[in-house]
């Protein structure tokens, strides 16, 4: 392959790669359908590619369809044990991020939502919530009529307003307020409190330290609360899965504020929080070491500052 379609293929990877993650919602799949893709655009013959974008697009998001489709992923999700893997902010993953509605497509929230979609139905809205496709590119990509297009998006974007808090995000420094508030309360036992700064309708996700076999739900303030109070609670046995002295410091995890759990220097958790109206409306806590991959090896590379609790 000569350089410069080499060139071209590199010019568009960031963007084919955060489109990959949005519709599987596993950087690690994402970058293995980027290089598949990449090994089409190799073999193809390149002369007869009139827009390279578009077919690149087009075979991206099929191969990503596939996968989605296929008899494995199917089990895997359809266990219950599913949760998005968590990039760090940064990440180019991430992106595009220049309004609302493609800062909220790459929040936890809104990806574990889209597991409930069918593939068609999740590709209509990453393209058009997220990327700004027409109905008509769109159809053209999926080889799908552009009234099917409309069809899926409407249904796609019933199904997640039907679960989705549209309060818009919280600004920065009050998230980060109601998070330490919230983390004080949860290590010191003041279950009351706790309950105090969870929202009516608060939903908690967590794969259960990466141990359980489903994922693990909790929907009322008190189970919350109970159940957060137990996950922060630090103990001997908890230290010693940990392997080394555990800080928890505060970052930004797929556009919202975490707590990330650093070992050492490896991070072994992270449970990211959305804030509504000055209260905690969800949680999703994510302990996996496979699902960690990606957000620990960005944390090598920068300078967390100071922990919000330096010896848990």
């Amino acid at each position: 392959m000569d350089s410069a379609a080499v060139d071209r293929f590199e010019a568009g990877r960031s963007r084919l790669a955060s489109l990959a993650y949005r519709l599987l919602g596993s950087a690690a799949d994402a970058e293995d359908a980027v290089q598949d893709t990449f090994l089409r655009w190799q073999a193809a013959d390149r002369e007869r590619i009139e827009v390279p974008e578009a077919w690149l697009t087009k075979v991206a998001t099929n191969l990503c369809l596939d996968r989605l489709r296929s008899a494995q992923a199917r089990h895997e999700r359809m266990a219950g044990a599913w949760l998005p893997e968590p990039l760090l902010e940064g990440d180019p993953m991430l992106g595009p991020a220049d309004t609302y509605e493609q800062r909220e497509s790459v929040t936890l929230a809104v990806l574990t939502l889209l597991e409930r979609l069918s593939p068609t139905e999740r590709a209509v809205y990453v393209l058009r919530e997220a990327f700004s496709y027409s109905h008509a590119e769109i159809a053209a990509i999926l080889d799908i009529t552009e009234a099917a297009s409309q069809q899926h998006a409407h249904r796609a974007r019933t199904r997640v307003a039907a679960e989705r808090r549209r309060g818009g995000a919280a600004d920065p420094a009050s998230a980060r307020r109601v998070v330490e508030e919230f983390l004080a309360a949860a290590t010191s036992g003041r279950t009351d409190r706790l309950v105090a700064l969870l929202t009516d309708d608060v939903t908690a996700v967590s794969d259960g330290a990466g141990l359980a076999r489903r994922l693990l739900r909790y929907t009322s303030r008190e189970r919350v609360a109970s159940f957060v109070r137990a996950g922060f609670r630090p103990t001997p046995a908890k230290r010693r899965l940990a392997g080394a002295p555990l800080a928890m410091h505060l970052a930004r995890v797929n556009g919202t504020l975490a707590v990330v759990a650093v070992a050492g220097e490896r991070v072994v958790g992270a449970v990211a929080f959305e804030v509504s109206g000055g209260r905690v409306a969800s949680l999703y806590g994510i302990a996996a070491r496979d699902r960690l991959a990606r957000l620990d090896e960005a944390w090598q590379h920068r300078a967390p500052g100071a922990p919000v609790i330096a010896a848990w």
